[in-house]
């Protein structure tokens, strides 16, 4: 069986598919996932981004989850700084009751001044707020009393994962990896180092817990698209992909480290450096095959068209899967 993971992110540029066509789409194609085991549906957050970037993530899960049975939804990342946690708690609290524990998220401290702005947050000292609001999250979901600046707070009902829903930290700094092994959680890289796993290792052992989950990235992450025609695929989806590739881009700061960054300025560019790839069903199923391969799917990328974009997920279920 192909080891495969979805993934939406709803950019909706002007040349897109509409967002509300985009929104009913992923639901579908979550349910469409779930039946053929895949390993996690995958959202982002991101806040007021001029082309839609999804910014309700939490409510999105419960859709996805609500139109699933066993498929695990994962936040990569949720921008915790910019929420309340006490709310977070509740609410990541009441995703992992009604899925029975398959929501999990990546807390993340995001990396647009804009979004702090948005929200009233302050940018300095974000790392040490990120800190606190878990600190908080995981006191409040043991379901007992505690005291949060200077109020008595009481989250009910617990979650139904024990000790609580699966949270890691995200990151690709000594920083990052450390706060995840103070903090005794995961910890989710957005960058293969193994660096990063050493330094979660000692601090977690330093502050006495053994070390959790820690998920990388391969080295070589790419999102696949399956097409009997990779030629003419490109030709039509090439600029969402690009979009979707130079918007990230440029949000980067200077030292932002990410596996999925590129300086790509044409859509050839693009397609030669291989983070896209369309691919034949034969050249999916070598693919597919290649030692500890989980093929990343996009389908909805940069405002892809739903029917195009179901025309590459049929293609992997009836000539691909078959074959795995």
């Amino acid at each position: 069986m192909a080891r495969f993971v979805i993934r939406f992110d709803f950019r909706a540029p002007d040349f897109g598919a509409p967002t509300a066509e985009l929104y009913p789409a992923a639901v579908e194609m979550a349910a469409w996932a779930d039946r053929l085991d895949v390993e996690a549906i995958v959202l982002s957050e991101h806040h007021a981004a001029d082309d839609g970037y999804l910014s309700a993530p939490l409510a999105l899960a419960g859709a996805l989850l609500g139109a699933t049975t066993r498929a695990p939804v994962s936040i990569q990342a949720l921008l915790v700084p910019l929420h309340d946690p006490v709310r977070l708690a509740e609410d990541i609290g009441a995703l992992d009751l009604v899925s029975r524990g398959r929501l999990s998220v990546v807390a993340g401290l995001g990396y647009r001044p804009e979004e702090y702005e948005l929200f009233g947050v302050p940018w300095k000292g974000r790392g040490a707020l990120m800190e606190e609001k878990l600190r908080v999250m995981v006191q409040a979901w043991t379901g007992e009393p505690f005291e949060y600046r200077g109020t008595t707070v009481r989250v009910t009902p617990r979650p139904f994962s024990r000790p609580h829903p699966l949270v890691l930290v995200g990151g690709s700094t000594e920083i990052a990896a450390r706060r995840a092994g103070r903090l005794g959680l995961g910890f989710q890289p957005a960058i293969h180092d193994p660096q990063l796993r050493a330094w979660f290792e000692e601090e977690s052992r330093a502050h006495g817990f053994e070390p959790g989950l820690c998920i990388m990235p391969a080295p070589d992450v790419a999102n696949v698209i399956v097409a009997s025609d990779p030629d003419a695929l490109w030709s039509k989806v090439g600029r969402h992909l690009l979009h979707d590739t130079a918007t990230y881009a440029s949000w980067q700061r200077e030292g932002q480290r990410s596996a999925v960054h590129r300086d790509v300025a044409t859509v050839d560019e693009l397609r030669a450096d291989g983070l896209f790839r369309i691919l034949t069903p034969d050249e999916c199923v070598a693919f597919a095959k290649e030692p500890g391969r989980v093929l990343v799917f996009h389908p909805l990328c940069g405002g892809i068209d739903p029917a195009t974009a179901w025309e590459g997920l049929r293609l992997f279920e009836h000539e691909v899967l078959p074959r795995l």
